[in-house]
């Protein structure tokens, strides 16, 4: 835009010269047919006029240039001021863009990460015996984060040295849990792709597996004889493969859907999300006998209460007669003592009569009382003491 304003400009400044020029040319013809025309005064007149009339025709002309200048000049301002904005707004837009970039080389490094932990996991799964650990670590800990730890057990033996994965302890007996991982054919009934032979050829096998494992924990791990309950627990790991036990109907065995089958052998299936709702059931009974056990508890402390208060109230009693008994004898000490005192005080009016002084003497001589004048008074008093 600024090259087109810059071309428009120049363009406008050749016309100017050209003008000019062509004015200049004009005049020049003027002075020379003036030179040889006789009629000078007229012409030059007619010359003056020219001038003047050139001289307003180049004002006007600069005038205009100038307000094009300015405008050319507002319109190159607003044209910086807009391809600023928008070099700003560019900026700021690379510069957004070059960070969701990043995130998004970040996010992708996840991903390749995943896919990679995703395939080393599927190498794992390959194998059984690595299934079947897997599926007894997620077992354990699943009941280590929901139960008590002495209400259940992970591998235990049964007297014929049969060892179930874990059992649940109730208060009517053991319930067996063992963990199962059928992934095999479960993959190639997902991978199927829209094969129906396929599918059809891997769900049948796949419920050949899981009526295995029905069949092997019935026959294993039930023992009511031992302690446990009449039924037992199948954990399945992995909820698709749960579902797919539960929910299909074109999957049978013996004429029975896979689950019918399993229940009619007493083995409940469950899967990650199910065992934890059980699990949360049997801790809600665990804590209601609990709370019997402490009631029980609570009855048997406030018994002994009431029988120590009960001896409590004998040794009051008879503490209470104890008390009865010595203020009655207080009372009657009491009695005795007033009486003894009055006696006492009697004793100060006693006035035992003197013998006749012979004559001269100048005074008579008080007479001394002995035991025997007052021996009575004196067996008296003891004896209202004692």
């Amino acid at each position: 835009m600024e090259d087109h304003i810059i071309t428009v400009l120049a363009l406008v400044g050749v016309l100017l010269l050209v003008g000019l020029f062509w004015m200049g040319v004009s005049m020049m013809r003027l002075q020379q047919e003036l030179r040889a025309d006789d009629r000078v005064p007229q012409l030059q007149q007619q010359l003056q006029g020219a001038q003047q009339m050139s001289n307003q025709q180049m004002e006007a002309m600069r005038s205009q240039v100038q307000t094009m200048q300015n405008q050319v000049q507002q319109v190159v301002l607003q044209s910086q001021r807009i391809v600023g904005d928008r070099l700003d707004h560019t900026t700021k837009t690379i510069n957004q863009v070059q960070h969701h970039l990043g995130r998004l080389g970040k996010s992708s490094e996840q991903i390749l990460e995943m896919g990679r932990d995703v395939n080393e996991l599927q190498q794992v799964l390959r194998s059984p015996k690595l299934r079947g650990n897997l599926g007894e670590l997620f077992l354990e800990d699943l009941l280590r984060q929901i139960l008590p730890m002495g209400h259940y057990a992970t591998q235990h033996r049964f007297s014929d040295g049969e060892t179930v994965d874990a059992v649940i302890r109730l208060k009517g007996g053991l319930v067996p849990v063992d963990a199962k991982f059928p992934l095999e054919n479960f993959k190639r009934v997902i991978n199927a792709d829209g094969d129906a032979a396929a599918e059809q050829e891997g769900g049948r096998k796949f419920a050949r597996d899981v009526a295995r494992h029905v069949d092997a924990i019935a026959r294993k791990y039930i023992r009511p004889e031992e302690g446990t309950l009449d039924f037992a627990l199948m954990y399945i790991p992995a909820e698709n493969i749960y579902y797919e036990i539960i929910v299909k109907d074109d999957q049978e065995v013996k004429g029975l859907r896979l689950l019918d089958y399993a229940l009619k052998h007493r083995v409940i299936p469950t899967s990650p999300n199910s065992f934890y709702a059980y699990l949360q059931t049997v801790l809600l009974g665990l804590r209601g006998l609990q709370i019997e056990e402490n009631a029980r508890d609570f009855m048997d402390r406030l018994a002994q209460i009431r029988h120590e208060l009960d001896r409590f109230g004998d040794d009051y009693e008879v503490v209470g007669r104890h008390l009865d008994n010595a203020s009655k004898k207080f009372r009657e000490a009491d009695k005795r003592l007033g009486k003894v005192g009055d006696r006492l005080a009697g004793l100060d009016e006693v006035h035992v009569p003197a013998k006749p002084k012979p004559v001269g003497e100048e005074a008579i001589q008080p007479a001394i009382i002995t035991r025997g004048s007052t021996g009575e008074l004196f067996d008296e008093f003891e004896e209202e003491v004692g």
